[in-house]
């Protein structure tokens, strides 16, 4: 990475601080400087993407965190909604879509139902001119939060045991440490530098466009939605219709997706190559990264040294199909939610509940949830329970009902 870092423009430090410290690393923020694309546009690089359902359940929240400190007169910003009666089954989308020009003024488009154009700096926001949807873009602290460098360290032991030998894959991927070598894993994994384990992303201030959106707007296919996020190179505008999609640049839809499951311990250029052809993908080529994806969910399942026990792996089988049904989930790469619920806690709620759990929260993701815990852990024993990182919240209170949600920087 580090052969980007005088492509940066002033004003990112933070940003730089993150990229120097995974310097000739895969990163392992939640989608943060992920590609030399946006290590070069940091305007273009989406951070995080957050959606859960207001309390009063009338609305879809959403909030879309950029990298850079300024949006992009050259990009444009794009959280797709689709919806569908169940989990993996939509039918309908709505394509969220924004615009900003050289002084701030910003345009948004809810799909086809409303638009505004304006200001969107105010804490307050700007409603459309219908009253659908409520905008507020400018900055806010992330809420996001990971012990980059203890995880980075974790991986690194991993990758080195891998390499000497002292570790094997067997005929599933699945990655067999010896027990030295896990606890050494463990150990770095809840460390920041050899002292107590700390938010790597602590005070990180980023570019935050927040939506609050009436559901029927975004729900017309059913009550189950599959949010994702990309950033376009911007196109013409014409009044009432949203502008068409441009060439792709960044996307997101779970964390750690592409940071953590794509050449997890492999070579800088390799992941870079990887994660380029991910963040350029149509949702028809999103299975083309399973078997990837596959490939680094075995080395997660050797974490805990007890083969087959990850979430929804196949215990019974010996190959790479123990990993191929969640690879299969992850590689559809959309925050799940269930719009007819209000408490939004649970991370991959309604994944888990599809697949048999108990539920009654909606699923998605808040501001303030542990997703990085949730998410690893459920790679790593088959449980949502554990902060393998030792960090299990953010510097800063966010809301999940005051908007603009996201706390000031």
């Amino acid at each position: 990475m580090n052969k980007l870092l005088a492509a940066r423009r002033p004003g990112t430090g933070l940003a730089l601080a993150l990229a120097t410290a995974l310097a000739g690393q895969p990163a392992v923020a939640s989608d943060h400087l992920d590609t030399p694309t946006v290590l070069a546009d940091p305007a273009a690089d989406i951070g995080d993407l957050y959606a859960w359902t207001s309390a009063d359940g009338r609305r879809l929240n959403l909030a879309l965190d950029i990298v850079g400190k300024r949006f992009s007169d050259q990009v444009q910003y794009v959280v797709q909604v689709d919806s569908g009666a169940s989990f993996g089954h939509t039918t309908t989308s709505t394509r969220i879509a924004c615009q900003f020009e050289v002084d701030g003024t910003a345009s948004f488009w809810a799909g086809t139902q409303d638009r505004l154009r304006g200001d969107v700096s105010a804490p307050r926001g700007l409603d459309g001119r219908k009253r659908r949807f409520r905008v507020f873009a400018g900055p806010r602290d992330d809420p996001y939060f990971n012990n980059v460098r203890g995880t980075r360290a974790a991986l690194d032991k991993a990758a080195a045991a891998l390499r000497s030998g002292a570790a094997t894959r067997d005929a599933s991927g699945f990655a067999r440490f010896d027990a030295a070598t896990l606890q050494d894993i463990h150990a770095a994994w809840h460390q920041t530098s050899g002292g107590p384990a700390a938010n790597f992303l602590a005070g990180w201030k980023t570019s935050a466009i927040v939506v609050s959106i009436d559901l029927p707007v975004v729900s017309a296919g059913g009550p189950v939605l599959a949010v994702w996020a990309r950033t376009e190179r911007r196109q013409p505008a014409h009044g009432a219709q949203p502008p068409a999609a441009g060439a792709p640049i960044d996307r997101v839809g779970r964390p750690l997706t592409a940071n953590a499951l794509l050449a997890t311990v492999g070579e800088e250029d390799i992941a870079d190559a990887l994660k380029e052809g991910y963040n350029r993908a149509e949702p028809a080529g999103w299975q083309a990264f399973a078997t990837e994806i596959g490939r680094n969910l075995a080395l997660y399942d050797g974490f805990d040294g007890v083969a087959g026990n990850q979430w929804l792996a196949d215990g019974g089988q010996d190959s790479p199909a123990r990993y191929q049904r969640l690879a299969a989930l992850l590689a559809d790469d959309r925050l799940w939610m269930d719009s007819r619920r209000t408490t939004c806690a649970e991370y991959l709620a309604v994944e888990r509940a599809a697949f048999g759990a108990a539920s009654t929260d909606c699923g998605g993701r808040a501001p303030g949830v542990d997703v990085n815990g949730a998410f690893r852990s459920m790679l790593i024993r088959g449980t949502p329970d554990t902060s393998d990182d030792g960090v299990d919240h953010d510097d800063h209170v966010h809301s999940n009902v005051d908007f603009p949600f996201l706390a000031a920087p």
